[in-house]
């Protein structure tokens, strides 16, 4: 995957972004920030899908002439690995199916690869659609787990990343009644661990804080509201101080984001997907990234879903997806350059 002109490497890294599910607004989003020649200054970038698709939305959005070209034919603005090269996938704008998760799981299967290989730095996911990948025989909550299981990953959490507020979470793609059993001393000392080494590996944060939120409303008041708190998260907490990590809390969640009392540490650890998601979304807009720290190779996304509701409209934002690729390149030095990951050690 080197550049023709050898300019391919740390300055330049290899970056392979996923189509996402063809019938939302990956496809749109993608070609917005890839039209933007000021990109490939800083960045290679190929994408995994189908060709026919990008096309398709390309001249839905009256990019006719828009070049896309199947690698390793360089000459596109565009470039694509095409996972199914002798099809021409429909394009069903707004529509849940099969064949779309199928072609959207496909994609996220090469540029994983791709990364695992070495043949690519880092990868940016366009959103897919859960419903669409379980139609296709794929029986996963998303992305995460996917890509955590190709990799041979177990310890490792979905980091919701802006420049001023990082969420992690205990549990991520679950339903709510199975929250409380997943949420045990183990499960938390391990996110804080992989949260730690990751800010200070990806973010260059050399000693980082952070804080835990508590799961029950006021952080449990005292045993009154819950026993999580007393029983298993101040434990956590006490067990990763004890190891040398900077963790605090448990801090009732609510008035620990109307307070702005993250902009005092490095990163949340939240017990549950929408304790951390809502405010992160409500205080982000449009500028977070979903970073996936403790795999082995750099993964991020946009904060948004495949919006089915304006597929084909014209109408996505590509801010977050184009905020997701700078964030990619940043880990993506820091990992590769060795004067960058020794200033991330730096006190």
């Amino acid at each position: 995957m080197a550049d023709g002109d050898g300019t391919s490497g740390p300055d330049r890294p290899r970056v392979v972004i996923t189509m996402g599910d063809p019938n939302g607004i990956g496809p749109e989003v993608i070609i917005k920030s890839l039209a933007d020649a000021r990109l490939t200054r800083y960045v290679d970038p190929f994408v995994t899908g189908s060709m026919a698709v990008l096309r398709r939305h390309a001249e839905r959005l009256g990019l006719r002439d828009f070049a896309i070209s199947r690698y390793p034919d360089r000459s596109g603005r565009i470039v694509v690995f095409d996972v199914v090269p002798e099809e021409e996938p429909a394009v069903e704008f707004g529509k849940v199916t099969a064949t779309a998760g199928r072609l959207a799981m496909m994609s996220v299967e090469k540029a994983t690869r791709l990364c695992i290989s070495g043949e690519a730095d880092a990868m940016v996911t366009a959103p897919l659609s859960k419903e669409a990948i379980n139609l296709a025989g794929f029986n996963l909550p998303g992305h995460t787990e996917f890509i955590a299981s190709l990799t041979g990953t177990t310890s490792y959490t979905m980091m919701m990343v802006s420049d001023s507020l990082r969420v992690g979470l205990v549990t991520g793609h679950l339903p709510l009644w199975d929250v409380p059993k997943h949420v045990t001393k183990e499960a938390i000392l391990d996110k804080v661990r992989v949260i730690a080494h990751s800010l200070q590996q990806d973010f260059a944060v050399s000693h980082p804080k952070i804080a835990v939120l508590g799961l029950n409303p006021h952080a449990g008041e005292g045993g009154v509201l819950g026993r999580e708190e007393n029983e298993t998260i101040k434990p956590a907490v006490e067990a990763a101080c004890h190891e040398g990590y900077l963790a605090f809390g448990p801090y009732p969640a609510d008035g620990f984001f109307a307070t702005r009392a993250y902009l005092s540490f490095d990163a949340v650890l939240a017990m549950y997907h929408d304790q951390g998601l809502i405010p992160f979304k409500t205080l982000t807009f449009n500028t977070g990234v979903n970073f996936t720290a403790g795999l082995p190779i750099v993964r991020t996304s946009p904060d948004h879903g495949t919006a089915f509701d304006i597929a084909g409209e014209r109408k996505a934002s590509p801010d977050s997806f184009r905020t997701a690729l700078y964030v990619a390149l940043d880990v993506a030095r820091r990992r590769t350059t060795p004067s960058a990951a020794a200033e991330s050690q730096a006190s």
